[in-house]
Order: structure tokens, then sequence, then C-alpha cells
């Protein structure tokens, strides 16, 4: 009970330090909804064009702006947490607040598993909460312009329930597939003593480089963008990159757990987590 006490308020703590967490994800969707309610009445008019179009055509045309503001919204969040998971573990022995963390009850593994889950749960939540109530509010203006000017509701013909499953669905299955990366993140941030940016990018650059000058091949390559996009192929029936996701059977959850990739990635991911602990243990602050 203690160690989940501690865990909770480690967590608590991040989140109280690092504000961009939260903020980022907020003020992106409050530039793409004020973006929006400028242009609200030229939606509405082509709005009215897409009653003429075919069903599945009325779907991907009418879920455009929500789907482009949700993906905004959830890749500031991702790219908050890749930033946060540079400076998590760097920045206290940079500032030596380290010495102060480390005389509370408070362990090495607690502190860093509280670290990896800011960025792989807490920031792909908060953006997803954003993300959803930002839709909402973009779905009730549209609504209302709709019905003031008299147009029926091509709005109607998408399933946002289902919409809205999916998009959760799709966040959890990016925060397990981009695990590893996390993991390695807060590895380079524990053991840096400089410049962890480059630390953590530096080297995988120069593994492909070496890789293609070398050999003529680009496995590593393959390797790192799959990692970056594998989720929406594993996770997802049909070519998930370009159809709007609206329908629940779109979504794969079976082969995306019998992924082999998955679950290597999440190996490497306790791996990296493991010895972030190990060197936030013995690592001195600067």
């Amino acid at each position: 009970m203690k160690a989940r006490s501690n865990f909770l308020w480690s967590v608590r703590r991040e989140l109280w330090e690092h504000r961009s967490s939260y903020l980022a994800p907020l003020a992106i969707a409050l530039l793409a909804l004020t973006g929006f309610a400028f242009h609200l009445g030229n939606w509405a008019d082509a709005m009215r064009a897409v009653a003429a179009l075919p069903p599945a055509k009325q779907v991907a045309v009418t879920v455009m702006p929500f789907g482009l503001m949700t993906s905004v919204i959830l890749v500031t969040g991702w790219i908050v947490g890749v930033f946060y998971a540079l400076d998590a573990l760097y920045a206290e022995r940079r500032d030596r607040s380290m010495l102060f963390w480390k005389s509370l009850p408070v362990s090495d593994l607690t502190t860093v598993l509280a670290k990896a889950a800011v960025p792989i749960v807490v920031i792909p939540a908060i953006a997803t909460a954003i993300a959803l109530t930002a839709q909402l509010l973009l779905l009730a203006g549209g609504a209302a312009m709709l019905a003031a000017r008299g147009i029926e509701a091509p709005l109607g013909s998408v399933t946002w329930v289902q919409t809205w499953i999916a998009m959760v669905y799709g966040v959890a299955v990016h925060s397990l597939w981009f695990a590893p990366a996390f993991g390695w993140l807060l590895l380079v941030s524990a053991w840096a003593r400089r410049s962890p940016f480059l630390w953590a990018f530096l080297p995988i650059f120069a593994v492909w480089a070496v890789e293609r000058i070398t050999f003529g091949t680009s496995h590593v390559g393959t390797l790192i963008r799959d990692r970056v996009s594998g989720a929406m192929v594993v996770a997802f029936r049909g070519d998930a990159t370009r159809e709007p996701i609206t329908q629940l059977a779109q979504l794969d959850p079976l082969r995306f757990l019998s992924s082999p990739g998955l679950w290597i990635g999440l190996a490497f991911a306790a791996v990296f987590l493991a010895l972030a602990v190990y060197v936030r243990r013995s690592r001195d602050p600067e």
C-alpha cells in the first residue's frame, strides 16, 4: 500500500513540476478550436455538398477536421513526452534536487517507474481527454451552425461513439508500442552528463549511417520506421494510415496483442528501465 502511495505521489510531483505535459496539448486544442471557429461558416457551406456524396465518402469528409485536430493534439502530447523523458532524470542531477528526493522514503525503482508512467500513460491520457473534449465542442458548434443555416446535418452519418472508442484504442496501442523508445530516452537521461538529446539520437543516426554506407542496407532505418508507425499496421485492419477510423470493425486487437514486435519492444522497455534504475542508484549529482 505504501509503495502504491509513493508511486501516485511521485506521478503527481512530476505533473506539478512539468506543467507542459497538459498545458501544451491544451494550448494546441484551443488554437485549433479558435481557427475552426473563424472558418465555421465556410465549413457549414462546404457541408451542403456532402449530402450528395456516397455514404462512405460522407463519413470521410465529415470526420476530416475532427481527425486532423485530434492528430495534432495527440502528436503534441507524444512530442512533449519525448522531451520530458530526456529531461526527467538528467535535470534532477543537474540542479542537484536528486539529493533531496533521495532523502525521502521513495525507492529508485518507484521514482523511475513514476517518471516512465508520465510519457507512456499520463500524458497520452491527458491528451486524449483534451482531444475528446475538443471534438465534443467542435461537434456542438458545427451542429449549431448547420442548424442555423438550415443544412441537413451530415454529422449524423458518423458513428461518433465508435470513433471515440477507436481513438482511445489507438492511443493505448501507441503507448505500448512506444514504450521501448521512452525507456531508452529515460536511460539516456539517467546516464548522460551533458546533452542527453544528442546522446539519445546521435548514436542511432551513426549506426544507420555506417550500415547504409558500409553494407548498402537499411535494417536500422526500417526498425526505426516500424517503431514509429508500425502500430497502425498491426493494430488496425485495412490502410489505417489513409482511411479514417470510424468503425470498431477496423480495430484488430488480437493481431496487435499477438505481434512479436509488441512483446519484443516491451522486453526492451523493461531492460532499459531496469538499467535506468541502476544508473540512478549509482550516479551522483553533477
